[in-house]
């Protein structure tokens, strides 16, 4: 965060904190790449309704398989 406020030099931070200032401006610029798309959820919000429309939908066909399989259990000890 000190990098991007740009309060002390990249060269200060890397000797305050013991690390290279290559790694830093590396640092830097990833974090102000993927800035935009912190906040931006919509597509994650998005997904996550399909993926519970499809859970659900899924769950649905697991009971009706369960209640016919119990059936035909049911039934094949009285034919069997």
């Amino acid at each position: 965060m000190e990098a991007v406020k740009g309060r002390k030099t990249i060269n200060e931070i890397a000797k305050e904190y013991e690390v290279h200032p290559n790694q830093i401006s590396k640092w830097k610029k990833q974090f102000l790449e993927s800035l935009p798309g912190i906040f931006d959820n919509t597509k994650e919000r998005r997904s996550s309704g399909a993926d519970e429309e499809l859970t659900d939908r899924l769950y649905e066909q697991i009971g009706r398989l369960k209640v016919e399989l119990d059936w035909m259990r049911k039934k094949s000890t009285v034919f069997g």
